[in-house]
């Protein structure tokens, strides 16, 4: 089984990244590059996506408000999603917690490649 995970980050160099990264492990990925865009890819009935990683930090709609809605939807609120940032969870730790019960998993960018297909794999593969 081939899964599908929707990557919705604003630097197009980390969605590159991300792809190639993940697209070797057998993974399809789905790329958008704002908060609407990954929405609008989401709410597409013929994708069905099994994990999304999220930005926080991005232009618009910031990943947290991406969450919000994910999770306040019906169809999407068991989606498992990971967070992707360069702050690191201190930094933030008052606002992250805020949504800590909405997301699955938080990664620090730069990230360490086999620590993110751990969690990645955890999630949709169990």
């Amino acid at each position: 089984m081939t899964y599908r995970i929707l990557m919705v980050d604003d630097d197009r160099e980390m969605v590159t990244l991300g792809k190639l990264i993940l697209e070797r492990e057998g993974f399809e990925v789905i790329s958008a590059y704002n908060g609407t865009e990954g929405l609008d890819i989401l709410n597409k009935s013929e994708l069905a996506i099994d994990l999304v990683l999220l930005d926080i930090m991005m232009v618009g709609m910031d990943g947290w408000q991406v969450l919000e809605t994910i999770k306040t939807s019906e169809e999407h609120k068991r989606l498992p999603v990971i967070m992707l940032t360069a702050r690191h969870y201190l930094e933030d730790e008052s606002e992250t917690s805020n949504y800590s019960h909405l997301f699955d998993d938080y990664v620090v960018k730069p990230f360490v490649v086999r620590d993110l297909l751990g969690k990645i794999n955890n999630l949709v593969k169990g």
